[in-house]
């Protein structure tokens, strides 16, 4: 296997497909953060993903009687776009195998263009297993989405591309890492020919199998990933990418789901495009970057990677989008229940908006109020917080607590004062047709649901609260029921959100 990859990147064939996409000041951006951010537009190629650069570059260089037979591939989203629109230019047969989890709207956009879907397994890993079965059987060629020299190399020319247009001091280009052939061929260009820009790869915090693998020395298989960037929610990172990575890439930043939705705000806001939560993961990473080193006045390079959204998860985006730029806090506070307490308590937010305001009488001594506002940063938020605490009033910061930003927040009111043997967990299932139902066969008929919220956000798995009530004789059933159901859990009966707004 190649150990330069200099010639593989200036003689890939990605052209005959692709774009040469701008590189963008993104003008608002970079005032906020006091740099000059560039933006590699990656998004506007013709699958509004980088992933056809290297697909094509590797099906364009296989022998004529391996394009005759055709190709195979395992991918949920992007890459599938871009094997199916590569087969179609070269015009040899492409089958796509995608986890039975992928939304319609990813499955209608491969089979439109030309290529066969095969579902199968409800993952990434399951799906690619079930590709070497039917690469075998049908004696198909396998086109890897990350872990591949001609895939590296035709991800690469994004590198040659930036160079080219800003030959001008760089102080850093951020990448996102999924398996990490994006960043492994950025890194193969530019290190070559300016080693001095950092190569900084960016990932979330629950998909961090490159960050993890580079501190270990060695490639880490993640037990499970975070689905919400789901275009780099990878298990195992590839073993030439990580070769390349441990040479070339400076370092990792990792960012959480709120960062990712105020960098998808960011982009829109700079440019009217919406970036898929993979695509604006540089993004994030950079701003993350930009505020630990106290960078100013330097260039910086993000590549937005993706737009391959679902529409139904802009809602999702939207609400976070202010809690991941520290525009919003999330506070329970605690209030005389008493006429002139509500107003009093406003007077004490002073001219900040509320963003969110949930209350439900409850108690004839105290109320229990869940409330949004509008904040410039963390650190007001804390005063805020010991303003209300120097005025007598009790309150909590939630803004970093999950559940009660996706479920309590949807359900304040709901206390039931009768309600015996409450326990509440947080469950994530596929989301596909009978998930639920299996949920609800495998409980006991004799637990009853207290406690029920789910909201479709647009993702691939479905996240929901349930309160059963399980007597103590039934914990070991308890028990066994949730080793046997298979899906991630979180018992959240002590979590704080719950105990104020919903429990007895």
């Amino acid at each position: 296997m190649p150990k330069d990859y200099l010639e593989r990147i200036l003689k890939a064939r990605v052209y005959d497909v692709a774009i040469e996409t701008p590189l963008d000041l993104a003008p608002a951006l970079s005032a906020r953060v006091d740099n000059t951010v560039l933006l590699k537009r990656e998004d506007m190629q013709p699958v509004f993903s980088f992933k056809l650069r290297g697909a094509y570059n590797k099906m364009v260089n296989l022998p004529a009687a391996a394009l005759r037979r055709g190709v195979i591939a395992a991918s949920a989203g992007n890459h599938a776009q871009g094997v199916a629109l590569s087969a179609h230019r070269l015009g040899c047969e492409a089958t796509i195998v995608m986890p039975v989890t992928t939304p319609q709207i990813k499955v209608q956009a491969v089979t439109d263009r030309g290529a066969e879907v095969v579902l199968a397994g409800e993952s990434y890993d399951e799906a690619y297993s079930h590709a070497l079965t039917l690469m075998k059987r049908r004696k198909l060629t396998f086109v890897h989405p990350y872990d591949d020299p001609d895939v590296i190399a035709g991800q690469g020319t994004i590198g040659m591309e930036i160079l080219r247009d800003h030959p001008d001091p760089i102080e850093a280009i951020f990448v996102a890492i999924g398996g990490g052939g994006l960043i492994s061929g950025i890194a193969a260009y530019v290190k070559r020919l300016r080693p001095e820009i950092r190569i900084i790869g960016v990932q979330p915090v629950d998909s961090d199998a490159m960050a993890q693998s580079l501190a270990a020395g060695h490639r880490v298989r993640l037990p499970r990933v975070g689905l919400f960037a789901d275009g780099v929610a990878v298990k195992y990172v590839g073993e030439e990418t990580f070769r390349l990575c441990r040479t070339l890439v400076d370092e990792i930043v990792l960012v959480d789901t709120d960062q990712i939705c105020a960098a998808i705000k960011d982009v829109f806001e700079d440019t009217r495009s919406i970036l898929e939560p993979a695509g604006a993961l540089a993004i994030a990473g950079l701003k993350t970057y930009v505020k630990r080193e106290k960078l100013r006045e330097k260039t910086l390079v993000a590549i937005a990677c993706g737009a391959n959204m679902n529409f139904d998860r802009l809602r999702f985006v939207a609400e976070r989008a202010e809690i991941g730029e520290s525009r919003e806090a999330i506070l329970a506070v605690t209030i005389p229940e008493k006429p002139g307490s509500f107003k009093a308590f406003c007077a004490l937010l002073g001219p900040r908006s509320v963003t969110e305001f949930n209350y439900r009488y409850a108690d004839p001594g105290e109320a229990q109020v869940f409330v949004g506002i509008e904040v410039k940063s963390r650190r007001e938020t804390a005063d805020l917080l010991k303003a209300l605490s120097r005025a007598g009033l009790a309150a909590q910061d939630l803004t970093d607590n999950e559940m009660a930003k996706l479920h309590v927040r949807h359900l304040v009111g709901g206390r039931a004062p009768s309600i015996e043997n409450e326990i509440v967990y947080r469950f994530e299932f596929p989301e596909r047709p009978g998930a639920l139902m299996r949920f609800l066969d495998s409980m006991s008929g004799g637990w009853n649901i207290s406690l029920f919220h789910y909201r479709n956000h647009g993702a691939d798995y479905g996240r929901v609260l349930v309160g059963m009530q399980v007597p103590a004789k039934d914990k070991a059933a308890f028990r066994r029921f949730l080793s046997e159901l298979g899906y991630r859990y979180q018992d959240e009966s002590r979590n704080p959100a719950y105990r104020l707004f919903l429990a007895r």
